[in-house]
């Protein structure tokens, strides 16, 4: 890696993440735990799963690193447990797409952000992306407006606004490492959900289904999301999530038969292209 550019650096470690996150809606859908025992796993497992390979690489610098966070620390711990729990509560109660269709509104509110506390405002081709994506993103939740999935679509926006929140603190936070405090924000999830949860037991399918989800679309996506705004602009790291805006409920639709409308169908193809354009002419320039 380090004889990449830091945009080809960014752009790969928020490519990766992605990818592992596309079937995080289904496995949630495929589990039968109720929503807080979800929550719960979905905190606790990443939280040790993480925090064990912090203090194998960085022993009890760990807690140096996590205390010289400061605010940028807090803030960013706050933003990731809400949007943890707001994710998990959307997906169960509206269409996986519609979900996913909120969280996709994330760069353009990181471009809005970014333009105000960073006085980064975006270069010409995100903004013209932003526009587009946004314009397709109207278009696919105009239709999810008729099916009444009022408040889970609610959530999946919160969830938007707290992804762009914690893109810009990483961002305005380059030269701190703010992974142990995403590692404490899993913490507070688990312990939150305790307050709320009606049952621990793992059963049946879900024996497999939920570590197996904890693990490789949770804990290790949250690791390079941590990293990838350090080398690129906000925004452009949350593009990228604007791939799990098609490719997730195309496994949902695959596995469970759950379909997205055409709206979702035609809006993603839309976004995809533009994602893949917006892309290749940045990496072409660096």
């Amino acid at each position: 890696m380090n004889n990449l550019t830091d945009q080809k650096k960014g752009s790969l470690l928020a490519f990766i993440a992605v990818m592992f996150i596309t079937p995080d809606s289904l496995f949630i859908r495929l589990s039968n735990m109720d929503t807080w025992g979800l929550v719960f796993y979905r905190g606790i497992i990443p939280f040790f799963t993480v925090f064990l390979g912090m203090l194998i690489i960085y022993k009890l610098n760990f807690f140096k690193i996590l205390f010289s966070s400061g605010y940028h620390g807090l803030i960013y711990i706050g933003t990731f447990s809400i949007t943890n729990i707001t994710f998990v509560i959307s997906i169960q109660n509206t269409n996986v797409a519609n979900t996913l269709v909120m969280i996709a509104t994330a760069p353009m509110l990181s471009a809005i952000l970014g333009t105000i506390f960073l006085k980064e405002p975006p270069d010409k081709k995100t903004l013209i992306s932003i526009i587009i994506t946004f314009i397709a993103i109207l278009y696919i939740f105009f239709d999810s407006l008729k099916l009444g999935n009022f408040y889970g679509d609610i959530l999946g926006f919160v969830t938007a606004i707290g992804l762009a929140i914690g893109a810009v603190t990483i961002r305005s936070a380059k030269t701190k490492n703010l992974v142990p405090a995403a590692v404490v924000g899993k913490l507070f999830v688990a312990t939150f959900a305790l307050f709320f949860i009606e049952s621990y037991v793992l059963e049946n399918k879900d024996i497999i289904i939920v570590p197996l989800m904890c693990i490789l679309c949770v804990a290790i996506p949250f690791v390079l999301v941590t990293i990838a705004p350090r080398f690129i602009p906000a925004a452009e790291v949350n593009l990228f999530f604007l791939l799990e805006t098609i490719i997730g409920p195309i496994w949902v639709w695959l596995i469970i038969k759950e379909q997205p409308s055409f709206e979702t169908l035609y809006g993603g193809a839309v976004i995809i292209t533009t994602i893949a354009v917006h892309s290749f002419l940045k990496l072409k320039n660096s």
